[in-house]
């Protein structure tokens, strides 16, 4: 093989493993809604019996993609109401990103395998409420490394 031929062939490898590491996972967020201007995170708490809204940690430090799982636990005999979740990204404009993580969205919380996000810190707010019609916001910072 000739090195023109070497060469081209050395692209068309590059081209392949960039185009198949673009759609390797479920994108969380974009690199675009990252370099967004940030919202002014405001965390309530307070004591209720609101469900509860747990972010399971990946080993730190965390890349992308990686395994991003949230769990749900709900108090007196309630269940969790998974039409009412809401996940947002908090940036200014805030962007819903429900849609995105909706198919993996079960009434014990949300699991995606391969969930992709830029470098960087990322606040989410979720928002859930169960049969009682008792909601929980909790806000978490997603970091990830380069």
């Amino acid at each position: 093989m000739g090195r023109r031929a070497l060469k081209i062939k050395g692209i068309l490898a590059g081209l392949v493993l960039v185009s198949s590491r673009a759609w390797a996972g479920t994108v969380l967020i974009t690199e675009q809604e990252a370099n967004l201007p940030p919202e002014f995170i405001f965390d309530p708490r307070s004591i209720t019996r609101g469900p509860r809204i747990e972010l399971i940690q990946p080993g730190a430090p965390t890349y992308s993609p990686m395994h991003f799982q949230l769990k749900f636990q709900s108090f007196g005999g309630s269940s969790i109401n998974t039409d009412s979740l809401r996940v947002i990204y908090l940036k200014t404009p805030e962007i819903d990103i429900t849609p995105r993580v909706a198919r993996f969205v079960r009434p014990a919380g949300i699991d995606i395998p391969d969930a992709e996000a830029p470098v960087g810190e990322h606040h989410i707010r979720v928002d859930v409420t169960d049969s009682e019609g008792r909601t929980r916001s909790t806000v978490f910072t997603l970091k990830i490394a380069p």
